[in-house]
């Protein structure tokens, strides 16, 4: 399973983007998607899963939860926006993990691009895919793109979409 993993569009959607979503099995959004036709642009291409974030309105969030869990090839996964990471997870989401115990954490929300091992949650593995869109303080716009398979995270890979510029 072929997956495209991003997050923090704000509204922004580019040729760039879709032609990485068409090459995928699924698309994950981890939410900030900004406007409804970035969903609908993305799903319009392949399956989508997301979560809103805390810039999404009402539309955004009749469409998405704030958090998902489920089981993908083996390998259960938990995703909502505000996240955080290893020793910096807010106490909800701390809460969270110890309650669902997913092997793949996805968040978005920093715009930092993460990707790390949490030893002190079952050596969960950690993925924020920075922002795809052009709103905020990141210098580059960037996606990851993964695969599922039978239980292993593999082939990961960091998709850089060029310089924040807007204009």
């Amino acid at each position: 399973m072929k997956i495209l993993l991003l997050s923090d569009t704000h509204g922004y959607i580019d040729d760039a983007i879709l032609q990485h979503a068409l090459q995928a099995d699924e698309i994950w959004h981890a939410g900030d998607f900004g406007t409804i036709e970035v969903s609908d642009q993305l799903s319009a291409r392949k399956p989508l899963l997301g979560v809103y974030g805390n810039i999404d309105g009402t539309a955004i969030r009749k469409t998405h939860p704030e958090m998902l869990v489920f089981d993908i090839e083996g390998v259960k996964v938990m995703m909502i926006h505000i996240g955080g990471y290893h020793r910096h997870f807010p106490a909800k989401v701390k809460s969270l993990i110890a309650i669902h115990r997913p092997a793949l954490f996805v968040c978005g929300h920093s715009h930092i691009l993460k990707v790390m091992r949490d030893p002190d949650h079952e050596n969960m593995l950690c993925m924020n895919p920075g922002a795809a869109g052009r709103s905020g303080f990141h210098h580059v716009r960037t996606m990851l793109r993964f695969e599922i398979n039978q239980g292993k995270i593999e082939n990961a890979e960091v998709i850089e979409l060029g310089k924040r510029t807007i204009g």
